[in-house]
């Protein structure tokens, strides 16, 4: 794929969700999200293979129903209502689809089947998009407007994103589907806590697209998609396995790294809001999501050959992404937790 192309898809992603952004329509929303799917699709099959025009013909198909489901929702309740305005969300029957649709769109269980699937299909640089990028559109829809969709179904979801996100990956081998899972997981947390804290979902989001950015850039420069692969990295790169391992388990949400304080902040808002239950069901499935983090990390420090690596040392190598993110990024997902604190008075 040449690079013009890759600039006009990459170009049309900023588009569509900046248009999401900015919009105060229901139809220029739908559009922007249309822009965003239309344009991935063909990053996902840049390398021509089966596996990934399935992976892009699964995307296309729950997106287009997706879409479907929201536009429907958007023009029942622009009937209803006689407004296209996204904060005048008052029709029960739309504010039910629009919620599912969105949910769809973002993966979160029970709509969560075609991620694991389309993330495996796809490259490393892909599915960096897909976890990220791709999230900020229907996420700031949902947040926008928290006050009208119907929390009930949000919060439902969450709890069942963060049982499954945690059950599903337990016996993956594949990084990337393992990466499916943690997504679903973390999305999960998001949406538990957005009837309670906008706030606390947005600042959840944050951190996890750092995160799992830096677990992807990291997969990149060490070239492997499977946890066999990761047994044989130490010899070559210790220091960048060293900063992987660390950056799995604040993934994992272990203190004192920095994916530890959105777990332990929404945890505090849930327990003051007089939901021992959820909290103790959302610390429960964490330690499920920490178990297949810690098999990565085992398989990468604890399983090294006693024999002589018969591959040679990378002595030199050239990432293809700019030499600042990855210590940039690493910093963020590894030592915020101390500035708690300033964030919560600055949010």
């Amino acid at each position: 794929m040449s690079p013009l192309t890759i600039f006009i898809l990459l170009s049309s992603l900023a588009t569509g969700t900046i248009t999401v952004f900015s919009s105060y329509h229901w139809f220029l929303a739908w559009v922007g999200l249309e822009i965003n799917t239309l344009a991935i699709i063909p990053l996902m099959t840049k390398q021509y293979h089966p596996r990934a025009v399935e992976a892009s013909i699964k995307y296309f198909l729950t997106q287009a129903a997706a879409s479907a489901l929201l536009l429907f929702a958007a023009t029942n309740n622009a009937w209803v209502t006689g407004t296209w305005d996204i904060l005048n969300l008052t029709s029960p029957l739309s504010t039910t689809s629009v919620t599912i649709a969105l949910l769809m769109k973002l993966g979160v269980a029970p709509f969560h089947f075609w991620l694991p699937e389309v993330l495996q299909g796809i490259t490393l640089q892909t599915g960096l998009i897909l976890s990220t990028w791709q999230k900020l559109a229907p996420l700031t829809l949902i947040i926008q407007s928290s006050s009208n969709l119907n929390m009930s179904i949000v919060l439902l979801f969450g709890i069942i994103s963060t049982l499954v996100g945690g059950w599903g990956g337990l016996n993956q081998t594949q990084l990337r589907k393992i990466m499916a899972y943690s997504s679903i997981a973390h999305l999960g947390w998001m949406m538990t806590i957005l009837p309670i804290s906008p706030t606390l979902t947005t600042l959840n989001l944050i951190l996890y697209i750092t995160m799992t950015s830096t677990l992807f850039l990291m997969m990149m420069t060490l070239s492997t998609t499977s946890i066999n692969s990761l047994t044989t990295m130490w010899p070559k790169m210790p220091a960048l396995t060293a900063i992987t391992v660390l950056t799995l388990l604040s993934l994992g949400g272990l203190p004192p790294l920095s994916g530890f304080m959105p777990k332990w902040l929404i945890l505090q808002e849930l327990t003051k809001q007089n939901m021992p239950a959820i909290a103790t069901i959302m610390a429960l499935s964490a330690l499920l999501s920490l178990f297949f983090y810690l098999r990565i990390a085992y398989s990468m420090t604890l399983t090294i050959s006693p024999n002589t690596s018969s591959s040679s040392p990378l002595w030199r190598f050239n990432p293809s992404f700019p030499k600042l993110a990855l210590p940039l990024l690493t910093s963020l997902a590894l030592f915020i937790l101390p500035l708690t604190p300033l964030i919560l008075s600055a949010v």
